[in-house]
């Protein structure tokens, strides 16, 4: 009889090994070779870096909830006062990005070097000031957003140590953003999974006082997720000046250099500007909503957060983008920066294409995984069907939008999230709900008639050329 043995198959072979080699520190080129292979190395440890920073409020919440009302409360009210910190972040990081990328791609390592060693003062400049008046104000900050006496009294300690370790949380994503503006994503991968594995270890022991350690209630998820950053942070420190990756500090790098400071500053405005918009346009949207009843108010919580999840990977892919043109642009390769990003915008389109249809089908149970409530039910499977609709264009948007961003053109994304929010989709979200009857329908609609007119115009700008001129 014939020795029959089960061979593997050599297209799952090549898969997990492509996997694996994303995951371990290469010395790629990505202005060279297959677009593909480029994108996929860089996307797969970045779509796993953006699921870690999601990690870290879903650990918080679930430990802090078994305190009661008023602990969740003061988290929430407290995360929402750090929205702005996570603009400045965010903003900052994409202008990091985008010059580390432009250098590592023109082959000047050294340069780019210079931009992280810029990028720490900025840091430390930020976080002296935010920490400072978080230390300072957290109960005045806390009363200023609603909240009742109760709140002030449990979760004044927990909004001192989160603005107070600002830090933290700033330097986190500039290095990460300088990791992978330089192509080093695993790295930024690396830094988040060390930093989360001790926030979760150190949340129940600080929170409920298990062992040795104190019994710190809500002010202890503050303290275990600060720490737990912190020693991310201090693993990129390590990185930065060792000498395995591109991306090599040394002191001389440090020496502060206004130009580079005022150049990286003037880029990260815009993108400061679009996460502050786009968050502030959320808000309205919710209040809105709010005219409707608790019922819908929960059901839009529920749906957003099912939604802010599902598109994390397309986050990831926006952000492999960004960093392929910059270092393209860096490398005098235009047409290979464009070329990249409709691939990307391409890939992305069959992905979300795919997540929108399993949010029109399975609605309803997806909803039921958080509320059995009947109002609760009928609104959130109405939302993430609406919502669902819109996926191919929001697919082309978040590559895009992220791509002129890597280009350093931070201003014209600013521009149209301004327009395609404020302008349409608030007062659109309005007129639906109330004049034409459709109650929260209405805003759910104007969601996606709102971001396709994004996605539209900024596709029509990207082929335009002009971000190939754009200076980083």
């Amino acid at each position: 009889m014939a020795d029959i043995r089960t061979k593997p198959d050599p297209v799952w072979s090549r898969a997990r090994a492509f996997v694996a080699e994303s995951l371990r520190d290469n010395q790629e080129d990505f202005t060279s070779g297959p677009i593909g292979r480029a994108l996929g190395l860089l996307a797969i440890p970045m779509m796993l870096e953006m699921s870690m920073e999601a990690i870290f409020a879903i650990v918080d919440i679930a430990f802090v909830s078994r305190l009661g009302t008023s602990a969740v409360a003061a988290v929430g009210i407290t995360e929402a006062l750090i929205t702005v910190l996570y603009a400045v972040a965010i903003g900052l990081g994409t202008g990091v990005t985008a010059m580390v990328a432009r250098r590592i791609g023109a082959h000047r390592p050294d340069a780019a070097a210079h931009v992280a060693g810029q990028a720490i003062w900025v840091g430390a400049a930020f976080s002296l000031a935010i920490g400072a008046i978080g230390v300072t104000y957290a109960p005045d900050l806390l009363r200023i957003m609603g909240a009742e006496d109760a709140v002030i009294s449990q979760g004044s300690g927990f909004t001192a140590v989160m603005l107070g370790g600002s830090a933290s949380i700033l330097f986190l994503f500039l290095l990460n953003a300088a990791f992978r503006g330089a192509g080093d994503a695993p790295i930024a991968l690396r830094a988040l999974t060390i930093a989360n594995g001790a926030n979760i270890l150190l949340d129940p022991c600080l929170i409920f006082g298990l062992g040795p350690f104190p019994e710190l209630g809500v002010t202890g998820a503050a303290v275990a997720t600060t720490i737990g950053r912190s020693i991310g942070v201090l693993y990129l420190f390590r990185a930065l000046f060792s000498n395995d990756g591109r991306l090599h500090l040394t002191v001389h790098h440090l020496a502060f250099d206004w130009p580079i400071v005022r150049r990286m500053l003037a880029i990260s405005a815009g993108g400061v500007g679009q996460f502050l918009i786009s968050t502030s346009s959320w808000i309205a949207l919710m209040r809105i909503v709010a005219i409707y009843g608790s019922g819908p108010v929960a059901a839009y919580t529920i749906a957003l957060r099912v939604i802010e999840f599902a598109i994390l990977p397309a986050w990831g892919l926006g952000n492999a983008a960004a960093t392929l043109v910059g270092q393209n642009l860096g490398a005098g390769k235009p047409e290979r920066a464009n070329r990249s990003v409709w691939y990307a915008a391409s890939y992305n389109v069959g992905c979300m294409t795919v997540l929108g249809v399993l949010l029109l089908v399975f609605a309803p149970e997806i909803v039921g995984w958080f509320s059995n409530q009947p109002d609760v039910l009928a609104y959130g499977a109405s939302c993430l069907r609406i919502l669902g609709i819109g996926y191919p264009a929001y697919a082309i948007g978040m590559i895009v939008v992220q791509a002129l961003n890597g280009a350093g053109d931070t201003r014209s994304p600013a521009i149209m999230n301004f327009f395609c929010f404020w302008i349409v989709q608030i007062p659109l979200a309005f007129w639906t709900a109330e004049a034409l009857g459709l109650g929260p329908n209405g805003v759910f609609t104007a969601i996606v008639v709102s971001e396709s007119i994004l996605s539209a115009a900024a596709a029509l700008y990207f082929r335009t050329g002009r971000w190939r001129r754009q200076k980083a």
